[in-house]
């Protein structure tokens, strides 16, 4: 049983928004955005870590990352993001 594929889009948002809201929390700093990045970031997040494991071989073809890897995932785009914004 995976969350995300019993529930669709509602568990995609609510997962992204928690993995989002915890990547902020461990890389405190002056981000954009309120809810709507924050749910994007925890998104683009978990796509991240399971496009990375799956190249990698962690996960098996069409496996998702699990909530932690959406957190890492989350927190290499805030680091990516915040070294570009820099310049």
């Amino acid at each position: 049983m995976n969350l995300l594929t019993d529930y669709g889009i509602l568990a995609w948002i609510i997962i992204g928004a928690l993995a989002g809201a915890l990547a902020k929390f461990i890389m405190p700093g002056r981000d954009p955005g309120g809810c709507m990045v924050t749910i994007a970031l925890g998104i683009g997040g978990a796509l991240l870590a399971g496009f990375i494991g799956n190249a990698i071989g962690w996960y098996d073809p069409g496996e998702g990352a699990g909530f932690i890897a959406a957190i890492v995932g989350a927190i290499i785009i805030l680091f990516v993001y915040r070294l570009i914004s820099r310049r």
